[in-house]
């Protein structure tokens, strides 16, 4: 099994919302603009993602 490099679509997304949430200074891009996720992006971290355990 491969190991993995780096943490992922949704991983980094959340990273990114918590600096913006402490001042950073940053902003996250529209949909569609140059840089942003693509939907096949997306669609692909979709394929990938560990599902979580639920909680009771």
């Amino acid at each position: 099994m491969p190991t993995r490099k780096t943490k992922g679509l949704y991983a980094n997304i959340h990273a990114k919302q918590e600096r913006i949430k402490h001042g950073s200074g940053e902003h996250m891009r529209k949909p569609g603009s140059e840089g942003a996720p693509s939907d096949e992006a997306f669609e692909k971290a979709e394929k990938t993602a560990h599902k979580s355990k639920q909680r009771h």
